[in-house]
């Protein structure tokens, strides 16, 4: 355990010079990591796909996340797992750096206002595009994919918006810059297929919750201008949740039954006592 202001890495460290990172956003509910082994396993993945080893095993960096939220006392809030090169040797090969790993975790609210979630989000389609697979690691969770996002989220807020969609490389929707999206479509849930962004562990939640309560979902291409026939638009995240949509650009939505059903049914799994001790296993 290290005091929060002594957490410190070195100036030189790869992870800060070419984006050699890795991490996980995770949420505690009632004291316990919803899902946590699925994002320790997230985590080591995308770690493999920038081609480094973490140097613990899921069971460990499962076991240091339970003891980090019990030593700061968390009830409801939020942890953050981080793996990066470190400072060993300065250039774009970095084969000799040392795979530093640290988790913090802090109290953390809603992701998004509270009164602008009863209403919906509003949404600006930004004009940084997720990237195609051969161009980046876009099935790893890797800290430089995330510059475009911090990009266009500051641009849609300037402009009174409070996120960014992202289209991919080939225009067609693909997420906002930390959540997933659903379309609500005469009675079926749309959602892009996520083949150069995550597949994220709440999307496939949510998908779960859908169809247990016999709503078909079809994970297909969707273009922007489909927004046009959808009468819900929900985002999903770990931080996000599930969050309604009112606007993206010049389209109007108004939260519905679908997306209070899916909202109300993620707020009671993430908090079913048997679910909590099962991710505490």
């Amino acid at each position: 355990m290290v005091p929060w202001r002594q957490a410190n890495i070195h100036v030189l460290s790869h992870g800060l010079h070419y984006a050699s990172c890795v991490f996980e956003g995770e949420r505690v509910y009632n004291g316990t990591i919803f899902k946590l082994t699925e994002h320790s396993e997230r985590l080591q993945a995308s770690a493999r796909i920038l081609g480094f080893d973490l140097p613990y095993t899921v069971a460990e960096i499962d076991e240091a996340s339970r003891a980090v939220v019990a030593a700061n006392g968390i009830g409801d809030g939020y942890v953050r797992p981080v793996a990066w090169r470190g400072s060993e040797m300065m250039g774009v090969s970095a084969q000799a750096t040392r795979i530093n790993v640290a988790i913090a975790t802090w109290p953390w609210p809603s992701y998004f206002d509270p009164e602008a979630r009863k209403k919906g989000i509003a949404l600006k389609t930004s004009p940084w595009r997720r990237p195609a697979p051969d161009t980046a690691p876009v099935h790893s969770k890797a800290a430089g994919l995330y510059m475009i996002c911090t990009m266009s989220k500051h641009a849609a807020e300037n402009e009174g918006f409070h996120d960014a969609l992202m289209l991919d490389y080939r225009g067609q929707v693909a997420e906002a810059t930390g959540a997933n999206i659903f379309l609500a479509i005469e009675g079926r849930l749309h959602t892009p297929v996520p083949d150069c962004f995550l597949d994220g562990i709440t999307r496939r939640t949510v998908i779960e919750l859908a169809k247990a309560r016999g709503l078909e979902v079809v994970e297909r291409v969707i273009r922007p201008e489909e927004f046009a026939q959808a009468a819900e638009v929900f985002l999903t995240g770990t931080a996000a949740e599930v969050t309604p949509v009112g606007r993206i650009d010049d389209y109007r939505f108004t939260p519905g039954r679908v997306t209070e059903m899916l909202s109300e049914d993620y707020a009671a799994l993430v908090r079913r006592p048997q679910v909590a001790a099962a991710a505490a296993e």
